[in-house]
Parts: structure tokens; C-alpha cells; sequence
């Protein structure tokens, strides 16, 4: 019968217990010094003293043999535990233990002064990271440019303070939420060096070049993103091209209309004392009025658009702003302007210019509410904080509303209007463009001109719970020379 196999933990091969490392220590004092100590009792016995005298002596060499080996112990095991605590707190990231007893020449000297030598270094680099990692986070708070960082999962994980700005958020809403929700979708899925136009209902006739690159952090990709406006630099080139444009063509035909305008008078006054047929007569005279009035018109069309390429530059001064809004208001006597009063303030502007464009501002307002007043319109209640609210359905539609506040570096003027709205906002600000009869398409060209002359802007947009537009003039408190 075959004998039955052996258990499997039977065949492992034990571990051979293993002592510590201070016991080993110990150990080794207590055989080192055991020979030395068996000749001496030996001969301490051999010695014809009383037995008490022989176990008092034997005694007392067994507790010094004791005492030196707990030295000796204590020498050899405390200075690798300091060391150890010393390597243990630099792993911790804790600089400030060092090992003592750290000289030259001593096998354990020279270890603590290379410990010690690595805690300075490791200290050192700690603190030239912390440096590095502030100067970047100050240089990245610095940039004008928004600045978003994504990771993999397209979460939003870095923004800097150009960012906040640009969405209307601050960094504890924005962190952890993913580029759709932030409307950024965009910038990941566009070409890097592109232009894009964000969906920011807030800034949506600004034009951003995408800068996209990648870099890891804790060993995971991530997506850098980096917007510039350029809407601004766009505008600016496209307002010298329609300059030097205006330029030729204002030079041409005011070459041509004045002589225009010249004969036809003459010829009608020609006529008027040449004897010809009634009816031919009138035709002529007729014809020749309209070649005059056409002539006039076009010429004061053309001297409009002279604003553009010849405005000068802002005449800085202390402006106080509800006198200069109340005085635009009261120079409007077609519509009620309704002022809502803000906090008092006393800001650097150019006062004519921005009287100049508050009034092309306040007029197209009340020229929208205008195309409305021979309609009968119903009731319609709008935004309680709105200076245009009201219960009464005529008052209501025949109102303009401005009214201003204040942040710590902007003052932002808004004038809004119950009129049919914009039906094409993306040509609000193009030349030569406009819905008026007898419009010249000048008025928003010059002031959005004169808002960005002074270092702010100005958004056009349909008002959001009720008919009508809203305009929002964001103008710096002080020059960006002065900040």
C-alpha cells in the first residue's frame, strides 16, 4: 500500500528566523567579552578568599561586562536610528532634522555629514520649486489672455483670472466642469493658430486665435489652451482699410458732386427764364432739383464717414458721470429717456466724445421705439431691473432706459429700448450698413470707435425676457497707463 505524500506546507522550506539587528549587537558584545570573562571568574575562584568575597567580585564583573555591552550597544544602534529618523522626515518632505555628530574622519561622521549634505540640497531644490511654481502662477494670473487647462476627459482642471473674467465665473464654479458645459467645446475640437467665435452671449462679437498644446501632469496629458482677441487688432485694420477707402472716395467725388451740384442749379435757374413748353419746363426743373438734392445728400454722406478717418484722440479729464448722462437724456424730446441713477462717480474720459457717442446711442434707441409707435402693441411686462417696466401697454413701448454701475476697474453704461430688436446683430458694427431710411450707417461705427479709442467696448444684443436691444458700454475707470 502506497504510502500516503507529505502536506505541501510540510515541504516548504522555513524562513529561518531572523534577529534584530540591536540583538545581534548584543549578541556579539556578549561573546566577545564571554572568554575574557570565564578566565576571570576562573581565576577569581582559584583565589583562597571567603566564598562571599569570590561571589561579590564575580558579581561585579558580570555587571560591568552588562553595563559595557548596553554602551557599546547604544553606541552602535542610536546613531542609524537618527539617521534613519532624519531619512525618513526627507522622505516626508521635512528638512529641518539633521544628524548630529556629523564630522570628517569618522566612518559614522562622514555618513551623517553626506545625510545632512542631501536634507540642505533637498531643501534647497523645495524651495526653488516653490519659487518657480509661485512665479508661474503669477505669471499665468498676470496674462490678459484667457488661459484653460483640460484633462483628458476634457475637465476643466487650470483657468486663470482672464479666463474667469471671459466666462463671468469664478474658479470654484468653473474647475471640475467639462468644456461643453463651459461652452469651450470648441477650442479642443478647432485647429491650433485658428480663429473661433465662441458661444459667450456676453462677448459675442469677439473674434479668438486658439493656441492648443499639451503638456503631463502626474504623468497624465493634458490640454493647454491659450485665447488671444484679436477682434480688436481685426477691427482696428479693417477701420484704416475703410479709411484709406472713405479718403480716395470722399477726394473723388467731392471733386465731381460740387461741380454737379453747381450746373444744376444754374441750368434751373436757366430754365426758369427760357421760354419753352409749361410741361417740358417742369421736367426739367423737376429733374434738375433731384440731380441737386441727390448731390447735397451724397455729399453730407460722404462727409459722415470723414468722422471715421479723422476723429482725434481722447482729451482726457475728469468726467462726472450722472451730469453727462442726464444731459444726453434731456437732448433726446422724441421718447421719455428714462435715466436710472448709479453710484456717483468721477472718471477719466474725453467728455465730448463720449457725450457724442451716448447721443448716437440714446438716438438709435428712440428711433427703434419710433418704428413701433403706430402699432397697437399689447401689454408686456419685462425685467424688474429694467427702468423700462411698466403696466401701461403705450408708455411702455414708446421708452428708453439708461442706466450705469460700477466695478472696481470698469464702469459699464447700458441703454436699452422696447423696439422691434436686432435682426441681424453680426452687421450692427459694419460700414455703410443700416436699416434706416435715411441712415448712413455711421452712428455705432463711430462710437464703438470711440469706446475702444478710450480702452473699453461695446456689445449689442437682443434683451433676454422682452422685445427690444440692449446696449452694454464697458469703459475703464482710468487709462491703462494709470492702472
Amino acid at each position: 500500500m502506497a504510502s500516503s505524500s507529505p502536506p505541501k506546507s510540510a515541504s516548504r522550506p522555513r524562513k529561518r528566523a531572523r534577529l534584530r539587528y540591536e540583538h545581534r549587537v548584543g549578541l556579539y558584545c556578549f561573546l566577545v567579552a564571554l572568554p575574557g570573562l570565564l578566565v576571570s571568574v576562573v581565576l577569581v575562584w582559584m583565589q583562597p578568599w571567603s566564598v562571599e568575597s569570590r561571589l561579590t567580585l564575580i558579581a561585579f564583573e558580570l555587571f560591568a561586562w552588562w553595563l559595557l555591552a548596553l554602551a557599546l550597544q547604544e553606541q552602535t544602534t542610536r546613531p542609524l536610528q537618527t539617521l534613519s529618523n532624519v531619512i525618513g522626515a526627507l522622505r516626508e518632505e521635512d528638512y529641518s532634522f539633521r544628524a548630529r555628530n556629523a564630522v570628517a574622519e569618522d566612518a559614522l561622521g562622514e555618513l551623517s555629514l553626506e545625510v545632512n549634505a542631501l536634507a540642505d540640497m533637498l531643501s534647497d531644490e523645495k524651495i526653488r520649486a516653490i519659487e518657480a511654481t509661485a512665479l508661474l502662477q503669477r505669471v499665468v494670473d498676470e496674462i490678459d489672455a484667457p488661459l484653460f487647462a483640460f484633462d483628458p476627459a476634457s475637465i476643466l482642471r487650470l483657468v486663470n483670472p482672464a479666463g474667469e473674467h471671459l466666462l463671468r465665473q469664478s474658479k470654484a464654479r468653473m474647475l471640475g466642469r467639462s468644456a461643453a458645459e463651459l461652452n469651450l467645446q470648441k477650442c479642443l475640437a478647432g485647429d491650433t493658430e485658428s480663429l473661433v467665435e465662441l458661444d459667450l452671449k456676453e462677448d459675442s462679437q469677439a473674434r479668438w486665435l486658439l493656441r492648443r498644446s499639451s503638456f503631463r501632469q502626474n504623468g497624465v496629458p493634458h490640454t493647454l489652451v491659450v485665447l488671444s482677441d484679436v477682434s480688436r487688432a481685426l477691427r482696428e485694420e479693417e477701420r484704416r482699410a475703410w479709411q484709406r477707402l472713405i479718403r480716395v472716395l470722399g477726394h473723388e467725388l467731392s471733386n465731381s458732386l460740387a461741380p454737379i451740384k453747381s450746373i444744376a442749379g444754374s441750368l434751373n435757374s436757366l430754365v426758369s427764364t427760357t421760354a419753352m413748353d409749361p410741361d417740358v419746363r417742369n421736367d426739367l426743373q423737376h429733374g434738375l432739383e433731384i440731380i441737386e438734392a441727390r448731390s447735397a445728400s451724397l455729399h453730407r454722406f460722404l462727409e459722415a464717414y470723414r468722422q471715421l478717418a479723422q476723429m482725434p484722440a481722447p482729451m482726457l479729464r475728469e468726467v462726472e458721470l450722472a451730469k453727462l448722462v442726464a444731459r444726453v437724456a434731456s437732448l433726446e424730446t422724441r421718447v421719455k429717456v428714462g435715466v436710472q441713477a448709479g453710484p456717483d462717480l468721477l472718471f477719466t474720459a474725453d467728455p465730448d466724445q463720449l457725450e457724442q457717442m451716448l447721443i448716437n446711442l440714446v438716438r438709435n434707441a428712440a428711433d427703434a421705439v419710433l418704428e413701433l409707435s403706430s402699432a397697437v402693441v399689447p401689454t408686456r411686462h419685462f425685467n424688474r431691473t429694467s427702468d423700462l417696466d411698466s403696466s401701461s401697454g403705450s408708455e411702455v413701448d414708446r421708452k428708453v432706459g439708461v442706466r450705469w454701475d460700477v466695478t472696481e476697474a470698469d464702469v459699464n453704461l447700458l441703454i436699452e429700448d422696447n423696439g422691434p430688436g436686432l435682426l441681424n446683430p453680426a452687421n450692427v458694427f459694419t460700414p455703410f450698413y443700416t436699416t434706416k431710411p435715411s441712415g448712413s450707417g455711421v452712428g455705432l461705427v463711430l462710437s464703438r470707435q470711440i469706446a475702444e479709442a478710450h480702452g473699453g467696448r461695446i456689445e449689442i444684443s437682443n434683451r433676454t425676457g422682452g422685445r427690444g436691444c440692449l446696449v452694454r458700454v464697458v469703459l475703464p475707470r482710468a487709462p491703462h497707463s494709470q492702472r
